[in-house]
């Protein structure tokens, strides 16, 4: 089997672990604030979510490249677009909801998006800069 071929998903499985280790152990360490409590969705939900999507883009571009690599920048768009999509319908009941830490729980969501597209976007830009 050839890991170097997805070597990519094992950085990306790595760094989320990690990430996702220092924010629990934000929520940790500030268990009796209640603005880091009684969230919609926990946050175990949302990094599952945001890293499966991230797997299914970094293969899809995987395969993408492999066929042409002319293709990978527009389908890195495309998928990053639907993503968005169903992220904001994952959103709709945070912002809609009664819940006191409504702000801190859209800020929360936020950032773990914003991670996971700024990882993406890293190692797309690392597919399209290794032309072989």
């Amino acid at each position: 089997m050839n890991l170097k071929k997805y070597q990519l998903v094992f950085e990306i499985t790595a760094i989320s672990i990690l990430v996702y280790i220092l924010h629990k152990l934000v929520f940790f360490l500030n268990e009796d604030n209640p603005k880091l409590q009684n969230f919609h969705f926990p946050i175990e939900l949302i990094y599952g979510f945001f890293f499966i999507c991230s797997l299914l883009i970094i293969l899809l571009l995987l395969k993408v490249k492999q066929k042409n690599i002319d293709n990978v920048g527009y389908t890195f768009l495309l998928l990053t677009s639907i993503k968005m999509i169903i992220s904001f319908t994952v959103l709709y009941p945070i912002t809609h909801s009664g819940n006191i830490n409504r702000t801190n729980e859209k800020i929360n969501f936020f950032i773990i998006f914003a991670l996971f597209l700024t990882i993406e976007t890293i190692v797309t830009i690392r597919i399209l800069n290794n032309k072989q």
